[in-house]
């Protein structure tokens, strides 16, 4: 990526030396030492967002579109810093330090402890420092504060790591998606990935999700070249993707080796693949289940003996946990759990965590000023992208192409399979929840790009039909949390409740099934 040239220097370097020095100037510790260390970060964080803007090609939309994702994910890390501590909820361990994530507040007093301590940075792999399971994240984030913050924990050097990474996949993503499916898809998703709320908020704190989703970019980029031309230097950014969800977190890169391998294997392309690169591609699915199982059977309680029996035991014993949180959490749930078959327990788990972050509930409950916004947004965001989600097998059999068709259904596939899974693992969760989901949030953002595109070009009323679907719920949803909090309206028992959700639903798809067939039957199809 040869795209910089000494004009670019013009601007990032008085830039970077002036936001560092704001920032070493609201941090504890030296001053200089502090402004050298953001400096260079912000001027290795434009420099490669330019470089790799450029070389995707993408023009003045795509250079937009960084720069905001990068923009909206620093100042809402910073902003949520300094908010947390006074607008949000004092009492809170989490919150008085300025962190949104309990994870990313726990992981990073744990870099900062192996940072100053005498220990390898290997040391984060080990039991001694094992808070973050897999290591990778706290490895690198306590190289960080080793190596450029040792004199005072400066949080916000992750902060600007974190939206950094947040952003830097949107040009491979874009030029991935360009490459295989065309601009528009490749404009939809870019946009989609970089404004989404969730995604935001995730890139604007010391979390995983962002390294992953640029790990995933990476990796599209790499895979989509190669499959396209063959080019082996393309193995590299494929190879580095999947090798740095490896580190962070390698159940991601076993399901996006599946996701990949069910692109190869849907698309036809079997007899293309060379016998090495399946055999590498075995071996590091093997490697990955044995770091995962080691990873989650750190403190030896899991039992099952192989991989998979360690994978399964935590998966089950998860799956427990979250439902007696849920039940335990909450006195309606505890009551709607007596009135049912304890077989739908795990189903109802399934349809509430899907629902998480609850926008009726956001909307009614009572909260600080600074969650309100940050839950009515992620909660805003997440109701929106629904409806696409849900039409993505539609857009999916309308794509130009067997093979076409055959991936994005493989993907809606996955991409549901994912989310389902994550509603159970995630229960009622409405942080947990959410951010597992939003892990495979690159494949989403192509699905719902797909999606805009296919609406664009044939104005479906099915997107009406689905989104009224969905006010019906917020709406009759709403009326109900109104009169818990608020005692607003009539007091609607939750299964009348859910029957009259229910019943419009049925209305609808209906009476759109009955137009359509009229409709085609006076066309004389």
């Amino acid at each position: 990526m040869k795209n910089v040239d000494q004009r670019d220097f013009l601007w990032i370097l008085p830039l970077s030396l002036g936001a560092g020095a704001i920032l070493a100037s609201l941090q504890a510790g030296n001053w200089l030492g502090g402004w050298l260390g953001f400096s260079f970060l912000f001027a290795f964080s434009l420099l490669s967002l330019v470089m790799s803007t450029r070389w995707a090609g993408g023009g003045k939309a795509l250079k937009w579109m960084v720069a905001l994702a990068f923009i909206l994910r620093f100042v809402g890390g910073v902003t949520t810093y300094f908010a947390l501590p006074i607008y949000g909820y004092v009492d809170d361990e989490d919150q008085s330090a300025g962190f949104t994530y309990t994870d990313a507040h726990r992981r990073d007093a744990q870099a900062w402890e192996l940072a100053v301590s005498e220990d390898p940075i290997f040391t984060a792999f080990t039991n001694k420092y094992a808070y973050d399971q897999y290591g990778g994240l706290l490895a690198f984030s306590a190289f960080v504060y080793r190596y450029l913050s040792s004199d005072a924990h400066r949080i916000l050097m992750l902060v600007l790591l974190s939206a950094f990474m947040g952003a830097i996949g949107i040009p491979f993503l874009w030029k991935a998606s360009a490459q295989e499916w065309g601009t528009k898809v490749a404009f939809a998703s870019g946009w989609i990935f970089a404004l989404y709320p969730e995604s935001i908020l995730l890139g604007g704190s010391a979390m995983r999700e962002p390294y992953l989703l640029a790990c995933s970019a990476f990796a599209l980029w790499g895979f989509v070249d190669w499959q396209s031309t063959k080019n082996k230097p393309s193995l590299i950014w494929l190879g580095l993707g999947i090798a740095g969800m490896l580190l962070i977190s390698p159940s991601v890169a076993l399901v996006t080796l599946i996701i990949l391998g069910g692109w190869v294997y849907f698309t036809s392309e079997r007899s293309r693949v060379s016998w090495w690169i399946i055999a590498s591609a075995i071996v590091v699915f093997i490697a990955g289940l044995f770091i995962l199982s080691s990873a989650l059977d750190r403190q030896g309680n899991l039992g099952g003996g192989s991989p998979m029996g360690v994978i399964n035991s935590f998966v089950r014993e998860a799956l427990k946990w979250n439902v007696f949180k849920i039940e335990e959490g909450s006195g309606w749930v505890q009551k709607l759990f007596d009135e049912m078959p304890e077989v739908l327990h795990l189903p109802f788990v399934m349809v509430y965590g899907f629902l998480q972050p609850v926008l009726p509930a956001i909307l009614i409950a009572p909260t600080t000023i600074v969650w309100k916004v940050i839950g009515i947004l992620r909660a805003f965001g997440w109701y929106i992208l629904i409806p696409a989600l849900i039409l993505s097998f539609n857009a999916a059999t309308g794509a130009g192409g067997e093979k076409k068709r055959r991936l994005f259904l493989w993907l809606s596939i996955v991409v549901w399979g994912w989310i389902l899974f994550t509603a159970l693992r995630g229960g009622g969760d409405q942080w947990d929840n959410p951010r597992y989901r939003t892990i495979l949030f690159l494949w989403q953002a192509i699905l719902a790009g797909n999606v805009w595109v296919w609406w664009r070009e044939t104005k479906t009323v099915w997107l009406l039909r689905v989104v009224s679907m969905e006010i019906v719920f917020v709406v009759i949803f709403g009326q109900w949390y109104a009169n818990r909090y608020l005692h607003i309206g009539l007091q609607i028992p939750f299964a009348q409740m859910v029957t009259l959700i229910l019943g419009i639903w049925f209305f609808i798809i209906a009476f759109g099934l009955w137009r359509d067939g009229r409709r085609s039957a006076s066309h004389g199809v």
